[in-house]
């Protein structure tokens, strides 16, 4: 870890925390693997485990210096600050093209998911029986958990704070879409969609002086759900570091092979050709949520019609996403040749 960075430097740690951002607001797509691609997953996670009790220690006696050292400061800020832009930022494009585009983004998304797997596999020369054992436990896996049907949305308080210590997976485990599971806790539309609008609403208003917030019972307990959640991520993402750091520091060559054959059976929840399903009432009416927006169920896969000029377009931005990875690995191969 490396706190002496140039400007340079700094600037594409916030540029990596936007795409990470991006990536856990949108189901399918895993934080984890900008992190992998990007080339700074382990030094990330070994950021995270470095929050202990002697981190917590330094910080306590006002030791503010070593604690930012020890935690290595510089990475984690500039990389978290990028991630909450994003969410207010680039997240908000997403949502705008998956409205009027959802096929070629999803096809983007495929293409990079794609394009990953062949940067974490290219390199990897380890496969042998427990290797390839843990691969295909990975694939299954990551089958099962595209196919899993949604349950409904629950607002009790510690289901929100479960959901974010699972949710924040997504960040820690290349392949494992944090939203999507959400998505599949009945909770997506509740804590990424209405509780981050709540929490842009209200700083909005603070800036402009107005604290009529304070009278709405709606707002504040959306924004005691999205504080609640936010704790649950925090510990999920501190305590999942810990395990992870340990696992890959022990086992770094299973786990590699556990994380190819899981983001390849993730490849299913990004399936560029499909239907979404809305959630309907007893009388076959599409539920809404309190931001306007149709609140998804689940996905209906098909096979693109090869005859359709869409789905050649589908196919251009699927090479497109594995580009953008063929792309990345060029410019890090590079950058290490005149390191």
């Amino acid at each position: 870890m490396n706190e002496t960075r140039s400007i340079v430097d700094k600037f594409f740690l916030v540029v990596k925390g936007l795409c990470m951002g991006a990536a856990n607001k949108v189901p399918g797509v895993s934080g984890g693997i900008v992190a992998f691609v990007g080339g700074f997953y382990e030094e990330f996670i070994n950021s995270l485990q470095k929050i202990n009790g002697k981190a917590f220690k330094l910080l306590f006696s006002g030791r503010f210096k070593s604690f930012y050292r020890y935690v290595n400061g510089t990475f984690l800020s500039l990389l978290i600050f990028g991630m909450l832009v994003s969410y207010f930022s680039v997240s908000k494009v997403l949502d705008y093209f998956l409205e009027r585009n959802e096929l070629f983004v999803w096809a983007a998304f495929f293409g990079m998911i794609l394009g990953s797997i062949y940067y974490i596999a290219k390199d990897f020369n380890h496969w042998s029986k427990r290797t390839i054992t843990a691969g295909i436990i990975g694939l299954i896996v990551g089958i099962s958990i595209s196919f899993l049907s949604p349950a409904k949305e629950n607002d009790n308080l510690l289901f929100i704070f479960l959901c974010g210590m699972i949710s924040v997976s997504g960040m820690t485990l290349p392949g494992l879409s944090g939203s999507f599971i959400l998505i599949l806790l009945g909770n997506y539309v509740l804590l990424l969609v209405d509780s981050v609008n709540a929490l842009y609403d209200t700083g909005a208003e603070i800036v402009r002086g107005d604290f009529s917030f304070t009278e709405n019972s709606a707002r504040l307990s959306t924004l005691k759900i999205l504080a609640v959640f936010t704790t649950g991520s925090a510990v999920g993402l501190v305590s999942l570091s810990h395990l992870l750091s340990y696992v890959l520091k022990n086992y770094k060559h299973i786990t590699t092979a556990v994380i190819i054959g899981f983001i390849t059976g993730s490849l299913g929840v990004v399936w560029p050709w499909k239907k979404t399903i809305y959630k309907t009432d007893t009388y076959g009416e599409v539920l809404f949520a309190s931001n306007g927006k149709e609140i998804i169920s689940n996905y209906e896969r098909y096979f693109p019609d090869f005859s359709s000029s869409e789905t050649w377009w589908a196919l251009f931005f699927v090479l497109v996403g594995i580009s953008i990875l063929l792309g990345l690995d060029w410019y890090g191969k590079k950058r290490r040749q005149t390191v």
